[in-house]
C-alpha cells in the first residue's frame, strides 16, 4: 500500500508518485528472486542440479513451453539457451495439439512452465511426454499439481507476492520463471566451458557481434600503416604522421620489429626549437603497447581504456603488421 508520508530526496523534494509505485514494485520483485535463491541454497538445489544434467546429457533439444506470461517467459528462454550453446526452440503449449507435437523427438527434454501448474492446455504434452518418455522438467509453483505430479523433474518456485497491489499479474512470478531459465542457461554454459569465440558463432550481428571479432578485422595494415625506421629526422617522421592521419608513427629497427612510437602527445611534451632536427630514437616511446591480430576486440576495447590510450600497434613476432586507432573501433561500432 502507498506509504502515508512521501518519500523526500536532498535536491528535488518529494518522490511522484510513479516512482514510488516503482520502487515498490522492484522491491517486490526483489523479494522473489532473493526467495528463489535461498531456495537453491537449500533443497531446490539438488533438484535444479538433476535438471542441469538431465539437459547436458540429453542427444536432442530442450523444447521450452508454456502459456499466457509462462509462454513469453519460455520464449526468451529457449532464445537464452539457444544463443548460449544448448539447443533449444519455444513451442506453444496450445499449438502443440494442433501438429506442432511433431516438432518433439524422443531425443529432447521438455521444459514446460506454469506458475499454478493446473493448466488444462498442457495436458497434450504431458501426455505425450509419457507415450513417448520424454524426460520432463516442470517450472511450477505448486509440485503437486497436475504438472508437478507428471513431470520427472520439479523446480518448484518458492511462492511470492506479485508487484500487482491486487496480487493478480504474473510480475514476481514470471520475472523468478526467467530468472531460473538463466540460472539453468550460465550452468550449462559453465559446466561445458562455452567460450566467447563459440558465443560469436550465434551472434554475428550488431554491436555484440562487432565485439566478438578478432584485432586483424579492425587493423589498418601495409602501406595503411605509419612506419619509420630508427634513426629518421623528426621532420620526416612528421610528414608520415600527417600523410597516414592516425596521430602517430611507429618505429621500427633494421629487422622490422617494433622499436617504439611517437603520437601527437609526444610531439607536445618535447616540443623545442630543434625538434624537427632530433631524431626519432630521442623522442619515441620505448615498448609501446602492442596486441597480436588474433585479440578478440573486447579484450583490445579493454587495453585501451586500460591505458587510456588511441592507438594500438598490431604486432606478430615482434614485427609490426597492424594498427588500430580508436577511431576505426567507433565507426564500426565496437566502441
Amino acid at each position: 500500500m502507498p506509504s502515508s508520508k512521501p518519500l523526500m530526496t536532498p535536491s528535488s523534494g518529494p518522490i511522484p508518485d510513479s516512482v514510488e509505485s516503482a520502487l515498490r514494485t522492484l522491491e517486490t520483485e526483489s523479494g522473489g528472486i532473493n526467495a528463489l535463491a535461498a531456495a537453491l541454497r537449500g533443497p531446490l538445489g539438488a533438484t535444479f542440479a538433476k535438471a542441469v544434467d538431465l539437459i547436458r546429457n540429453a542427444k536432442g533439444r530442450v523444447i521450452v513451453t508454456g502459456l499466457g506470461k509462462s509462454g513469453h517467459m519460455a520464449r526468451k528462454i529457449a532464445a537464452t539457451l539457444a544463443s548460449t550453446g544448448t539447443p533449444a526452440f519455444f513451442v506453444h503449449t496450445a499449438e502443440a495439439a494442433h501438429g506442432d507435437l511433431g516438432m518433439i523427438t524422443t531425443d529432447d527434454v521438455i521444459m514446460a512452465l506454469s506458475w499454478s501448474g493446473e493448466q488444462p492446455e498442457m495436458k497434450t504434452l504431458v501426455n505425450y511426454s509419457a507415450r513417448f518418455a520424454i524426460p520432463m522438467i516442470a517450472v511450477t509453483s505448486n509440485a503437486a499439481s497436475s504438472l508437478g505430479q507428471a513431470a520427472d523433474i520439479v523446480i518448484e518456485l518458492p511462492k511470492a507476492r506479485e508487484a500487482c497491489p491486487h496480487n493478480l499479474a504474473p510480475t514476481t512470478s514470471t520475472l523468478m520463471q526467467a530468472a531460473i531459465g538463466d540460472a539453468i542457461a550460465i550452468a550449462l554454459l559453465e559446466g561445458r566451458g562455452f567460450t566467447a569465440l563459440e558465443f560469436a558463432h550465434f551472434h554475428p550481428g550488431g554491436k555484440l557481434g562487432a565485439m566478438l571479432k578478432f584485432v586483424r578485422d579492425y587493423m589498418r595494415t601495409g602501406a595503411e600503416i605509419p612506419v619509420k625506421p630508427e634513426g629518421t629526422k623528426m621532420s620526416d617522421a612528421v610528414m608520415e604522421m600527417s600523410a597516414k592521419g592516425l596521430g602517430c608513427v611507429c618505429i621500427v629497427d633494421d629487422a622490422g620489429g617494433i622499436a617504439g612510437i611517437i603520437t601527437d602527445g609526444d610531439l607536445r611534451r618535447h616540443m623545442r626549437p630543434d625538434l624537427l632536427t632530433a631524431s626519432v630514437d630521442d623522442i619515441m616511446t620505448r615498448q609501446p603497447k602492442t596486441v597480436p591480430p588474433s585479440m578478440l576486440a573486447t579484450e583490445m576495447i579493454e587495453v585501451l581504456n586500460t591505458s587510456k590510450i588511441t592507438t594500438l600497434v598490431v604486432t606478430e613476432a615482434d614485427k609490426v603488421v597492424g594498427i588500430v586507432h580508436l577511431h576505426d573501433l567507433l565507426r564500426a561500432g565496437v566502441a
